[in-house]
């Protein structure tokens, strides 16, 4: 063994001894990836990886994903090593209360950590949004002689993520949109939670990923540096496919009895065997947590070299504004999150003379007068554009060789879509949206509630929004489906009522900074609203607002979100009729509303007034907390039926009558 070898070795067994200490310390976690791809990321984050540990936040740096976030130890070991801010006592507190090293890597928690995984899947799809951002940007703002956007996204995942669906969706639009810079690191190490991986996944991953249009690398030995190191360099010359690299390893490489077997995926190794297993590897014996000097010295290169790159890159960057002062000042505005001036000046007003309108229509005349003062709008529906109106007229799409496109046509990839969104919001630069039926929104759950984890701000577009989309039946007809959004903390979920609604939804959703937005719009005509008699026309920030007051104290106050609140209206003024006074309170938001200030929500719903009836088409759960114990809730508990729209939310008692009848049950009690 040459010294460069042994040197070598020395910085594999580090990561893999800090990877055992820490996981047998806390008594848990996952010890057989990180030592199995010791050596690949070894090389990957010490020989090709353009990243300065002194700036996580260095705009033109390398990403790096750990999609088996279950492999935790692998990315703390190596954010320690190379000098981010994660101390050594961090290592040793691991997966422990207040440590900055939890179970799996969470971002904005830890320095250095991309995003947040888990998940299995979430990762490589998420990355796949990263590098479309990266392209989309790079055909933005790169000039000749000037790439101040070149970089790559790395992955480094397992058989896992390959098992699931979202990995398959987003590698078929990874390899159409021939996203040369995405290189993923497939640990091939043919072990899963219940045994060998050929109990239930034997497909050819290879052939597999070829079929997609990546270029693949096979590696036979993941110990083998100098061939992991010439298999990045080969992915990094193919410029049109994004590419995979399988990766043959050993899960708990170096434990004489655990290597190779299920049951190093998720336990420590045991005292004893860590005794062993360190012999094995030529540790020093009784060492716990140790980092040699010599191994110390290899990885803190990364340091000096992470401020000589971003040194580079910022002369190279001052040379372009220079030249190119508007382009540089649009960069620094998008990177930061910033909005344009006079953003929202022609977002569209409309009067309550007009003719109805759907609101998922007011919402593609919204986006699209946003989209002309916001260049930093990117995004498109899962197969379904025309339907909820999220295209782009002023652009075109973001297609292989023609990346400047803002319109990106997802294909029927649900799943793929909500992770893409999370990418392409974590890469910075951009604002991205996607849309789809609210019904399917259930395809992308797991995504949604991972962006909302990471407080993403990403736009969910979601139309189709009740039993009113009527004959497509009940499989269409979203029923629980608001209510099951509301319960994931941190999404802001906002129902607009008619057009004008639908234009401050948008506006408010864009000025978001600190997580996700799930926009719910109509398939059919609503009236819009005349607000102008409540004198209250600005109430959608707060959540709940009058659209229409009684003089004095109210009887009785009825709340609608949706294409509920015009039949309210109509409810209140039969109501009048009967000498009932009733308020009308549009609530498209709870959120917002929770956030209002107690003075607030007691001048739209005063204590003092006990009866309340709640209006909205789907699952009554949650309405409780607004309409309290006197209260009444008009809303759905079982599936949808197949007719007419207007036929289906009449037959389920969404019409001004039943209001009415609901409304004096209540008041003679």
């Amino acid at each position: 063994m040459t010294e460069k070898q042994s040197v070598d070795s020395l910085c594999v067994n580090t990561i893999r001894t800090l990877a055992m200490d820490a996981i047998q310390a806390a008594n848990s976690g996952h010890p057989g990836a990180p030592m199995g791809l010791a050596p690949a990321a070894y090389v990957l984050w010490t020989r090709i990886l353009n990243h300065n540990p002194s700036n996580p936040d260095w705009y033109d740096r390398d990403r790096f994903i750990l999609s088996g976030g279950h492999a935790s130890m692998l990315l703390y070991s190596l954010l320690h090593l190379t000098g981010y801010d994660l101390s050594l006592d961090e290592i040793k507190n691991f997966r422990q209360w207040g440590s900055k090293t939890p179970g799996h890597p969470e971002y904005a928690h830890t320095a250095g950590v991309e995003m947040t995984t888990g998940p299995l899947g979430q990762g490589f799809s998420s990355a796949v949004g990263m590098a479309m951002a990266e392209r989309h940007l790079a055909s933005q703002y790169n000039k000749p002689g000037f790439d101040i956007v070149d970089h790559y996204t790395y992955v480094f995942c397992g058989d896992g993520d390959l098992m699931e669906g979202i990995t398959s969706e987003a590698a078929s639009m990874a390899g159409h949109l021939g996203l040369g810079k995405l290189i993923v690191t497939y640990d091939d190490n043919k072990i899963s939670i219940e045994g060998g991986t050929d109990i239930a996944f034997t497909e050819d991953v290879q052939l597999r990923f070829k079929a997609y249009g990546w270029h693949v690398v096979a590696v036979e030995d993941g110990n083998d540096l100098d061939a992991i190191e010439k298999a990045f360099e080969a992915a990094m010359e193919v410029t049109g496919k994004p590419s995979l690299i399988a990766l043959r390893t050993s899960i708990a490489y170096g434990s004489p009895n655990k290597q190779d077997t299920a049951d190093a995926h998720g336990a420590p190794l045991g005292e004893d065997e860590i005794v062993l297993t360190k012999k094995n590897l030529g540790w020093p014996e009784g060492a716990q947590f140790l980092v040699p000097d010599e191994a110390l010295a290899v990885y803190r290169k990364c340091v000096d070299n992470g401020k000589a790159a971003e040194e580079k890159w910022q002369k190279l960057f001052e040379n372009y504004a220079a030249q190119n002062p508007d382009p540089a000042k649009s960069w620094t505005m998008a990177m930061a999150g910033d909005l344009p001036e006079d953003w929202d000046a022609d977002v569209p007003v409309f009067s309550s003379d007009d003719s109805a309108i759907a609101t998922r229509a007011a919402s593609g005349k919204v986006l699209n007068a946003l989209a002309d003062k916001i260049p930093t709008l990117f995004g498109g529906s899962a197969d379904l554009a025309p339907s909820n109106k999220t295209i782009i007229n002023s652009s075109h799409d973001f297609q292989k060789d023609n990346y400047d496109g803002r319109n990106i046509r997802f294909g029927v990839r649900e799943h793929a879509m909500g992770a893409i969104l999370s990418g392409i919001s974590l890469h910075k630069g951009l604002r991205p949206y996607g849309g789809t039926f609210l019904v399917f929104a259930d395809y992308m759950r797991p995504s949604i509630r991972l962006a909302s984890l990471m407080k993403q701000p990403v736009i969910y577009v979601f139309t189709h929004d009740s039993v009113a989309v009527g004959e497509d039946g009940p499989t269409h007809q979203p029923i629980e489906h608001i209510t099951s959004l509301r319960m994931i903390p941190g999404l802001t979920v906002i129902r607009p009522a008619d057009a004008n609604e639908t234009a401050e939804a948008w506006k408010q959703a864009l000025q978001v900074k600190n997580g996700p937005v799930a926009l719910i719009l109509s398939r059919q005509k609503l009236p819009i609203i005349n607000k102008q008699k409540s004198g209250m026309t600005a109430g959608l920030p707060k959540g709940a607002y009058i659209v229409s007051d009684v003089s004095g104290t109210p009887d009785v106050i009825l709340i609608a979100t949706g294409s509920e609140m015009g039949i309210t209206i109509s409810a209140k003024e039969k109501l009048a009729e009967k000498g009932v006074k009733a308020r009308v309170v549009s609530m498209p938001s709870w959120e917002l509303f929770e956030a209002a200030s107690s003075e607030y929500k007691e001048k739209i719903l005063p204590s003092a007034v006990k009866k309340r009836l709640a209006v909205e088409a789907g699952i009554p759960l949650g309405w409780q907390k607004y309409v309290g114990a006197c209260g009444d809730i008009i809303g759905i508990t079982t599936f949808g039926a197949s007719a007419p729209g207007g036929t289906v939310l009449d037959k389920y008692g969404f019409n001004a009558d039943n209001i009415v009848k609901k409304a004096m049950g209540l008041l003679n009690r």
